[in-house]
Formats: structure tokens, C-alpha cells, sequence
């Protein structure tokens, strides 16, 4: 692969929503303290028994609210656009962009009521780029039953459009006035990693300054778990519900599903200097390939994903060496987590053995079509703050996945280098190379 390198790329503001915490700090607490919340789960006028997993880890507590005002437009977003707005408004606050209110918004019930704008920047050199499985599933499993009982008496003139991949994105770009490039992206679970190579692209390219990427998801229904169940992809473990998630583990028997939103603020590093901005971690290369193998099976002898990883480094001019950690796609379920050791056996060798490898999802879960973004944000944070968080759950060694998975406990390293791996149906792999900015105090 060719380096395109051009204009150099920083993480300036993290906004997750996760079930394990809202903020950047609540977060990374339950990250390094292996806190999960993993439970029980029903869905009203539903028979429970005909789920083989009966367990998740929902989002409790969230008030959208508490993040935009109540609106006209506000009360028809979908709980997918909802975390996507929260965690876009969490990235900005840490990043230190301030919100104004838009002064060009005149009179109460306009559709742009209640809408902001970053504070002393060009709206068109801001987009917005986010990754999701699908949007507004509870909508749309809504808006079908009342279809299907009422008939178009029963539908609203806002249901179709918010079912829209592409009305995440708008969402976020309504809130916020930012007309910059705008789209929605969709690779299953490896969407986040795919929409925040895509921004690092409009960035390095010159056609924007700033983006807001990341993930969004909201798939806990009754229609898509029923499908993740029929497929036996997620963990049967209902009487234990928090030692289900248990990546690497010989024990392992599929993933719990989550939800939430991992929003990262991606900046041009000069654009950054010269407000001063925090800086986290640079970005500095990706790979993507595909398996063309099977729908819901990884590639088995992991080369594709090799493939991916190898373009990352060679993009970043690292070599195999010098990664300090992996942030790995590392599900839970038997096969994937299998394949994946032998991918990072094939690029690294032996000294796959020394990298330290921590699954973030055996913490918050499966945030689907989210889950690289606040996998990312837990990947910068490891570089700012030298913890890299546990894989929990990890009791019985399997002899396929035989590296070093950080069992357990947090532990302190410095990390310079790190990859970010993902990886969803249909074969698509997408993976992210961070590096610490050892500059970064240079204004």
C-alpha cells in the first residue's frame, strides 16, 4: 500500500455512552476496574422462554434530556440517534468546543429549534461521519405492529425518515450546524471503525478540519435479539449473566449484546494547536479488506484480517515490534476469538506472545455497529493514561488462544503504539493504528 500521508490527524474529544458509564471518566473507571453490568432482560408482551439468551447489557438511566432541549424535532429521534447526539455532545464538551445557540434559528416550533453551533468555526469545515448496525429498530418493529393493527392510520409522517440510516447523521448535524460532509455507514460491527477511517480521510484530504465519528446502536428488540439468538451467536449463560462475556476463555459461548454510542472528535493536528485543543493520540494509519468467505463466519485462517492490520502499520511506517497494544474485535464467541489469535500470530510471531491484548466487550458488551468507537476511546485513553484494562471473565486458558490477554486486572504500561481492531458479518474487517503524540506540548 502507498502512503497517502498528508495532513496529520489527532483525537481531540471522547463522548461515550455506554452501559457502563456516561463521560469519558465513568467510563474509563468500569473499564480499568472490569466493572460490567450484564443482566437479565425482558421485553413486554414477549415469552421470554422462546430466547435461548436472555441476558444484555442495556443502557439504564439515560435521560436524552439532559442533553438537548425538548423540541418539536427532538421527541422523533429513534434511541439510536439518541445516544448519537448525547455522545456527540459529550465529545464536543471534551473537547473544548463551545456550543452557542444558533442565532439564525427564529421562532419556537421551527424545525431547527433547540439547535447549536461550535463556537468560532466554519460549519462547513465540520462533518460528520458515524457507523451503525441500523438505525431505529425499535421504531421500526413500533411502527409495524401499529401498521399491522391499524393500518397508515396508525404511522406518522416522521417514522419513515427516521428509520433512515442516514437520519443518524442528519440528526447529529441538526443538533449541531454542522454542514460539512455528512453520511451514515454500515459494515455490521465493524461500522465505527469503518465511518472513522472515512473521516480521517476527508480530514487528511483537505475537505474538512473537524469530524465527528464514531458508532451509534440500539439493537436490544425483540426482532433483532430474536435473530441474534436463532443464529446462537450470543451467550446462553442466563443464571450468571456476569460471567457471560468472557473473551478467549475456553468456557466462552458467545458475546452479550449492548448498546450505546462511542463518539471520537477527530482534528487536523495544526487546527488543533491553534486553539490549544487537548490532544489524546494521533491517528496515523488503517487497513480494510474483505473475507469473501461466508455471511456470519470469519475467514478461518485469519489472513484478511492479517492483511488489514499489516496495511495499518505499513501506512503509519511502524513496524510489528513496536505495537504496545491491541484492542482486539474479541466477541466472546468460540470462533471468532479463535480466528483472531491466529491472525495476530501470522503478522506479529513470536512477539505476539509479549503484546498485551484486552477485549473491551467482555466489559460493556457487543455494541454492534458502536462498538469500534468506544473501543477506540478506551485504545486513546490506554495511550494518555499507561492502563490498559482487562479482559474479564478469563478463567479457564484456551489452547487455540494461548497470547496474553490481560486477565482480570488492569495493568500499568506505556503504551506509544496501538491497533484497534474490528471486524463484522459478511467479512469485513477495519482496523485503526493510534499513536501517542510525543509532541503534543508543542504549540
Amino acid at each position: 500500500m502507498v502512503s497517502i500521508y498528508n495532513r496529520r490527524v489527532v483525537v481531540t474529544g471522547l463522548g461515550p455512552i455506554t452501559p457502563v458509564g456516561f463521560g469519558k471518566e465513568a467510563y474509563w473507571e468500569s473499564l480499568i476496574q472490569g466493572r460490567s453490568s450484564f443482566k437479565r432482560i425482558e421485553f413486554s408482551n414477549r415469552d421470554m422462554n422462546q430466547y435461548r439468551c436472555q441476558i444484555a447489557a442495556p443502557i439504564e438511566g439515560f435521560d436524552f434530556y439532559q442533553y438537548v432541549d425538548r423540541t418539536k424535532h427532538s421527541k422523533h429521534l429513534g434511541r439510536t440517534s439518541q445516544f448519537a447526539v448525547a455522545a456527540g455532545r459529550l465529545a464536543f464538551m471534551d473537547a473544548g468546543l463551545d456550543l452557542e445557540r444558533n442565532e439564525e434559528v427564529k421562532g419556537a416550533g421551527s424545525h431547527r429549534e433547540g439547535q447549536y453551533q461550535v463556537k468560532g468555526l466554519d460549519p462547513f469545515r465540520i462533518g460528520v461521519i458515524l457507523g451503525a448496525g441500523a438505525e431505529a429498530m425499535e421504531l421500526m418493529e413500533y411502527y409495524h405492529e401499529r401498521f399491522l393493527s391499524r393500518g397508515t392510520k396508525g404511522l406518522s409522517p416522521f417514522g419513515l425518515p427516521n428509520i433512515y440510516l442516514s437520519s443518524i447523521t442528519s440528526h447529529v448535524a441538526q443538533s449541531f450546524t454542522l454542514r460539512g460532509a455528512s453520511y451514515a455507514v454500515s459494515t455490521a460491527c465493524a461500522s465505527a471503525t469503518h465511518a472513522m477511517i472515512n473521516s480521517f480521510l476527508q480530514i487528511q484530504g483537505g475537505s474538512e478540519d473537524l469530524m465527528v465519528t464514531g458508532g451509534t446502536d440500539a439493537c436490544i428488540t425483540p426482532l433483532v435479539f430474536a435473530g441474534f439468538d436463532v443464529l446462537r451467536a450470543m451467550s446462553t449463560r442466563n443464571d450468571e449473566p456476569q460471567k457471560a462475556c468472557r473473551p478467549f476463555d475456553q468456557e466462552r459461548d458467545g458475546f452479550v449484546m449492548g448498546e450505546g454510542s462511542g463518539i471520537l472528535i477527530l482534528e487536523e493536528l495544526n487546527h488543533a494547536r491553534k486553539r490549544g485543543a487537548h490532544i489524546y493520540a494521533e491517528v496515523v494509519g488503517f487497513g480494510m479488506t474483505a473475507d469473501a468467505h461466508h455471511l456470519t463466519e470469519p475467514d478461518p485462517d485469519g489472513k484478511p484480517l492479517s492483511k488489514a492490520t499489516r496495511d495499518a502499520l505499513q501506512m503509519g511506517g511502524v513496524r510489528p515490534e513496536e505495537i504496545d497494544y491491541i484492542n482486539p474485535h474479541g466477541t466472546s464467541t468460540p470462533l471468532n476469538d479463535r480466528v483472531e489469535t491466529r491472525a495476530i500470530k501470522a503478522i506479529f510471531g513470536q512477539q505476539a506472545y509479549q503484546i498485551p491484548i484486552s477485549s473491551t466487550k467482555s466489559i460493556t458488551g457487543h455494541l454492534m455497529g458502536a462498538a469500534g468507537g468506544v473501543e477506540a476511546i478506551a485504545v486513546v485513553l490506554t495511550i494518555e493514561r499507561g492502563i490498559i484494562h482487562p479482559t474479564i471473565n478469563y478463567e479457564t486458558p484456551d489452547p487455540d488462544c494461548d497470547l496474553d490477554y490481560v486477565p482480570n486486572q488492569a495493568r500499568k504500561k506505556d503504551v506509544r503504539f496501538a491497533l484497534s481492531l474490528s471486524a463484522g458479518f459478511g467479512g469485513v474487517n477495519s482496523v485503526v493504528l493510534f499513536k501517542r503524540l510525543d509532541d503534543s506540548s508543542s504549540f
